[in-house]
Parts: C-alpha cells; sequence; structure tokens
C-alpha cells in the first residue's frame, strides 16, 4: 500500500514538473520611431531602461511560476500603461479635443481568441478591458461608451479622463495646435505591446496605446485590430506592433508575417524582417515583437530606434533602445 502511494506521489511530481519544464520567453515594445542618441541624455535613457526592465522581471517570475501567458502579457502591460513614460494609459496622448482615447487589445494563441476596446476615455488599463471582451462577451471589439459601461460592469477601475494628462503630452498637442511644427513620424510612437511563450507550450499577444498626438474624428489605429496590431496562433507565432497604425492595418501587418510562416515556412525572424520591408515600400514607418512556438523572438524595426526587450528562460536578454545597441 505505502509503495503504491509512493508510486503515485512520485507520478503526480514527475506530471507536474513536467508540464512546467516547457522553455518560454517574453518579449515588450514601448514604441519605435524617430529617436537620437544625441538628444535623448543618460538619465531619460536608464529610465526608460529600467521600466522595461520592470515590466520583463515580473513577466519572467511570472513565467517560472506557471502562470499562463494571457496572465502574462496583461500583468506585463499593466506595468507599461501605469507609466507616464509610454504612449498608453496614463502616458498617452492627447486628441485634437484635448481628451485622451485610449485601445488595446488581445490574442491568445492557444484558442485564437480574442478581445479589444478603442476609444475609451475613462478605462485605467485597457488592455484589462480587451481581456474582459475576450473571456467574458460574445464579442471581439467594444469601444467608446458601450465598451467602458461593459468594462464597469466587470469591476473594472474606471478613472476620470484627467488621470491620463501628462504636461509633455499636453504641450505636445498644444504646439500642433498652434502649427508651431508639423506632425513628425515622432508623434506615432509609444504604444506598448507584450508577447509571450508560456512554460505550457502556449503563445499570446496584447498591444495598448493611446494613438496619435491631435488624431481627430475617433480615429482608431491598428493596436485594437486583430491580424493588424496584434495576433496570436499556438501554430506560428505571436505579434504586436508599434507604428503608424494606417499602414499597419493596409498590409494586415500582424496575420501576415503569421501567414507567411505557415504558408511560406519562414522563420518567424524572416517573415519579420519581409513584413517590415513591405512597410517601408509603403513609406510606413515602425516596428514589430514576435515570439513563435518554439521560443525564437524578433524584434524588427526600420526607424532609428524603438524600447524593447526580452527574457529567455535559457538565461538570454537584452533590453535596447536604439539600433545596433
Amino acid at each position: 500500500m505505502i509503495k503504491r502511494s509512493l508510486f503515485f506521489t512520485l507520478l503526480f511530481f514527475v506530471a507536474f514538473f513536467s508540464a512546467h519544464s516547457q522553455d518560454y520567453a517574453i518579449v515588450i515594445h514601448g514604441g519605435a520611431g524617430v529617436m537620437s542618441k544625441e538628444k535623448m541624455n543618460e538619465e531619460a535613457r536608464a529610465e526608460y531602461k529600467a521600466k522595461l526592465n520592470e515590466a520583463l522581471l515580473l513577466g519572467e517570475q511570472l513565467l517560472k511560476d506557471g502562470a499562463a501567458a494571457t496572465d502574462v502579457v496583461v500583468k506585463v502591460i499593466n506595468v507599461m500603461e501605469d507609466s507616464p513614460l509610454f504612449n498608453a494609459g496614463k502616458g498617452a496622448v492627447f486628441t485634437h479635443d484635448g481628451v485622451n482615447e485610449l485601445d488595446a487589445s488581445i490574442m491568445e494563441g492557444k484558442t485564437m481568441n480574442a478581445g479589444a476596446v478603442a476609444g475609451v476615455q475613462d478605462i485605467r488599463n485597457p488592455i484589462n478591458a480587451a481581456r474582459e471582451v475576450m473571456d467574458n462577451s460574445e464579442h471581439v471589439m467594444l469601444s467608446g461608451k458601450g465598451a467602458s459601461e461593459f468594462a464597469k460592469q466587470q469591476g473594472l477601475e474606471i478613472v476620470p479622463n484627467k488621470y491620463f494628462y501628462t504636461e509633455r503630452r499636453y504641450q505636445s498637442l498644444q504646439s500642433l495646435l498652434k502649427q508651431e511644427r508639423e506632425r513628425t513620424k515622432k508623434d506615432n510612437t509609444g504604444t506598448v505591446g507584450c508577447v509571450v511563450l508560456d512554460t505550457h507550450g502556449n503563445l499570446c499577444a496584447g498591444t495598448s496605446t493611446g494613438g496619435m498626438t491631435n488624431k481627430k474624428y475617433g480615429r482608431i489605429g491598428d493596436s485594437p485590430i486583430i491580424g493588424a496590431g496584434t495576433y496570436a496562433n499556438n501554430k506560428t507565432c505571436a505579434i504586436s506592433c508599434t507604428g503608424h497604425g494606417e499602414y499597419y492595418i493596409r498590409l494586415g501587418f500582424a496575420r501576415d508575417i503569421a501567414a507567411m510562416m505557415e504558408y511560406q515556412n519562414l522563420s518567424v525572424t524572416d517573415a519579420c524582417k519581409k513584413e517590415i520591408d513591405k512597410l517601408g515600400e509603403l513609406n510606413g514607418t515602425g516596428g514589430v515583437i514576435a515570439v513563435d512556438a518554439k521560443g525564437n523572438i524578433a524584434m524588427e524595426f526600420n526607424t532609428s530606434g524603438m524600447f524593447r526587450g526580452y527574457i529567455k528562460s535559457n538565461g538570454e536578454k537584452e533590453i535596447a533602445i536604439f539600433e545596433n545597441e
């Protein structure tokens, strides 16, 4: 009897550790765009890298503890949404009307279930709302007041729009409104994203953004659009994008990468590079992060920099901002 009990105990531990022995990988971005090493001082670089590191270390610990990819994506993006450094959540840019409108989406690779919110003004963490849409509704995308009402029903934190105010973003809007400068590619940057392969072999991708400074007419970019700014499929990869959203939408950017992997047998790196080339052919700018089902990662962009980083279960780690860093 004791031998049998010991056998089943050993069997349980073997099964448990086997289930948590899968390799993992996490990749994040905080936006791609025109960046200058000369104009970004050491203090600013250190601040950005510290926040990226904080997000990565949280994700790594969750993965080591056996957390599901979806939970990791949400919690990691929360770190960046709560930081005024990025154009998402707290640091979102202002619309032409002087308010903050936020978008986010999430997709699971195992089920290919997805959720998104767009044009919301009072949900503290839009990625949480996107997840609620995915898990607790029959829909994929909700927008505006309807999305906020749904978020309230799900018990998410609702905040006044002034919560998202930061002086830096407000002054950026003012200079555009006064026509003191033309819109630049820098105005499209700051979106945050996370892609994960968890220890159970599942993929997930999420993206969150405040959109473009001075946007009008309820403009929505690629970030909340599944297949454009976010995509995940366990057969191929998980993808999150950042850049000038109109071009990503036209290309079906994220889905196209997965399709090239599925139908042309391209690696995740080659597929991402090829899609960035397509973006450039349209005169679009931005970047992409991705992880495939085997834990291979890609971080590609055609701008002078992209806030980015990754950690893999084999100990590999990188946090970078500029090209060739």
